[in-house]
């Protein structure tokens, strides 16, 4: 096993190559580096496949923009930082997706007749109406504008992180104020993916 220093020059070097005849040289860094970096974005994902598209996504940054590698004091923990980082912000908009995926069942299901839809409607709103303004804002910029936790930060004069977690509380506030009134009436969904 290599020592820490050594790493890290054997990553500067790669990058040096990198930086001075371009990305189809990357094969030496992913040779060196890849089993590595996957086993770090399993500890973070949890999963192997969301682990690989983490190491081939900042690999891919690091072919196009070598010079920052190449200028780390340690290369070797600054590529393991970006690394854990990505898989952090991979995590983030996987949960992000599930707790939407979450709301959109909700709202999308098909009712038997457009009495019952428009039943349903209601029952959104009223359950929005429940939410503090700060996490309803968010819903409705977030799932009916279609906007990005960034964008709705800018908005909204708020971090992004804290825009994500009132869309968090609010997903789940509406999903447990609406789910028991839904359980009981018989739905027909629009590509159902629990067949």
């Amino acid at each position: 096993m290599n020592a820490p220093h050594s790493m890290s020059e054997q990553v500067r070097n790669h990058a040096e190559l990198l930086s001075r005849d371009g990305p189809d040289c990357i094969t030496g860094l992913i040779d060196l580096t890849s089993d590595r970096l996957i086993r770090l974005a399993i500890a973070v994902t949890g999963n192997q496949h969301d682990a690989e598209d983490v190491v081939q996504e900042v690999l891919v940054r690091v072919a196009q923009k070598p010079q920052a590698l190449e200028a780390a004091d340690d290369s070797w923990a600054y590529l393991l930082a970006m690394v854990r980082n990505e898989a952090l912000a991979a995590t983030r908009r996987k949960q992000r997706h599930q707790l939407f995926a979450s709301l959109s069942d909700l709202v999308t299901q098909c009712r038997v007749d457009d009495q019952d839809r428009e039943d349903q409607f209601r029952q959104v709103w009223r359950a929005m109406k429940c939410l503090p303004s700060a996490q309803s804002e968010v819903v409705v910029l977030r799932i009916w504008e279609g906007m990005t936790f960034p964008q709705i930060a800018t908005i909204l004069a708020i971090s992004k992180d804290t825009a994500a977690s009132r869309f968090r509380y609010a997903m789940q506030k509406l999903e447990n104020a609406l789910r028991p009134s839904w359980d009981d009436t018989p739905v027909i969904t629009q590509g159902d993916r629990r067949s």
